[in-house]
């Protein structure tokens, strides 16, 4: 294994284990994780956590101070709140699981029982240390049920995109890692997560790893999930998620294809941005629309930069430059596949953050004039084609013609001849 192999394994490790660190740090710090509330609807209630029904999402703010009393919370900036709870869970992807008659549901409706305690205390971690970037909603009527959207970090070739995973507690939890299904609209566009939703992690116990990366009952939280899942899968360098990838020699063959494997995830993040605008999961439009809104033209930017080999895929920051001290020479190599894959996606792109109220009217112009020099670029193939099609065709003709004359030239002199024999 190469020695940059070794160091980004030590650094994924590192992180884990802070996070493991900081959430014991912030858990003994003064949050209880003691539970004794009598009913679903006092405890929701004394957490801070129950949905009041009628209030837009915007304006709702209560929340609960480390005394256990209600009070008052700051709106988040974009008006949707990190944390909130729902109703209306009928889009999930484990709706239908825990319903089954034999399914032990009843641990998670009766508050006394320890997997419910459990989860409430999973709640409350959620609530008071999620990262900016990450939002959940928890479902009233279904509290072994979550979701949450992931944005993808600065620096990767997810940045800027929207990433939806749909949680189930399983009903002897914490003993074992709730389920977790990535909404992936048929899309692979990491090694961790397949086409189908399913994830590999070695913290789900759905990859293997060492005894301290897989999921321990005492200390694993949902909260350490969804940083792994930021920070560990949706990565800089998601090639190198692969088994096997960069451990031989040759680096700079891996680095190739490790770019290449990038831009493929640039160009399928993308089209997710499209599914998500098109058929946004529900609890989250709000989010969705305003999070696109605000960033289409950074992401449009970023597109045209990747193109035209300006900055390499996922290190574009705004100004034209890149974040990556490795991405700095004048002109970045640029498949041709990619540039396909892009010219396919950005007028799409264009149209639909258009239609979701991004004011875009260079972008919109440049996809026009695309269209046109694509036009006159057809129109130019074609004819092109029909004047090589129209010289084969004479010529074909040419070589038929001179091969009739002479066949029938050998059928008249024949003729002659016998006739000439004839009359001698």
């Amino acid at each position: 294994m190469n020695k940059g192999r070794k160091e980004g394994r030590k650094e994924k490790r590192k992180i884990f284990q802070i996070s493991k660190v900081k959430m014991k740090e912030k858990i003994n710090g003064g949050i209880s994780l003691h539970l004794t509330a009598p009913s679903p609807h006092n405890i929701l209630s004394s957490t801070g956590l129950f949905r009041r029904r009628g209030v837009p999402e915007a304006e709702r703010s209560v929340a609960m101070d480390p005394n256990g009393e209600i009070v008052e919370e700051a709106e988040e900036d974009n008006g949707f709140r990190r944390f909130d709870v729902v109703s209306d869970d009928s889009d999930h992807h484990y709706v239908k699981l825990n319903r089954t008659a034999n399914s032990n549901a009843d641990c998670f409706s009766n508050a006394a029982s320890g997997v419910y305690a459990k989860i409430m205390q999973e709640w409350k971690i959620l609530e008071k240390n999620l990262p900016d970037s990450i939002f959940v909603r928890v479902y009233e009527q279904r509290i072994d049920l979550l979701r949450a959207v992931i944005v993808g970090a600065a620096g990767t070739p997810y940045h800027d995109g929207l990433f939806v995973f749909d949680l189930a507690f399983p009903s002897d939890y914490p003993t074992h890692p709730p389920q977790v299904h990535y909404r992936s609209f048929g899309l692979r566009l990491n090694p961790n997560l397949y086409a189908n939703g399913r994830v590999c992690l070695s913290l789900l116990n759905t990859w293997v790893g060492r005894k301290k990366e897989k999921w321990d009952p005492s200390q694993s939280t949902v909260l350490q999930v969804l940083v792994s899942l930021q920070g560990l899968v949706l990565n800089e360098k998601p090639y190198f998620n692969e088994p096997g990838h960069g451990v031989l020699p040759g680096r700079g063959l891996w680095e190739k294809n490790s770019m290449a494997y990038s831009e493929t995830v640039f160009a399928l993040s993308c089209k997710t941005m499209l599914f998500l605008l098109r058929k946004p999961p529900k609890n989250f439009e709000a989010l969705i629309a305003a999070h696109f809104r605000d960033r289409a033209r950074f992401i449009l930017e970023a597109c045209n930069a990747y193109t035209d080999g300006r900055v390499k895929v996922g290190y574009y920051r705004g100004d034209g430059s890149s974040s990556s001290s490795s991405s700095s020479s004048s002109t970045v190599h640029v498949s041709h596949t990619f540039k396909t894959s892009m010219q396919k996606v950005f007028p799409d792109l264009v149209h639909t953050f258009t239609r979701n109220g991004s004011s875009l009217g260079n972008f919109v112009e440049q996809v026009k004039q695309d269209r046109k020099k694509a036009s006159s670029q057809t129109q130019a193939a074609v004819h092109k084609k029909q004047g090589i099609a129209i010289k084969f065709i004479s010529k074909l003709k040419m070589i038929l013609g001179l091969k009739k004359s002479r066949k029938s030239n050998g059928v008249v002199g024949s003729t002659a001849n016998n006739r000439t024999e004839i009359e001698g």
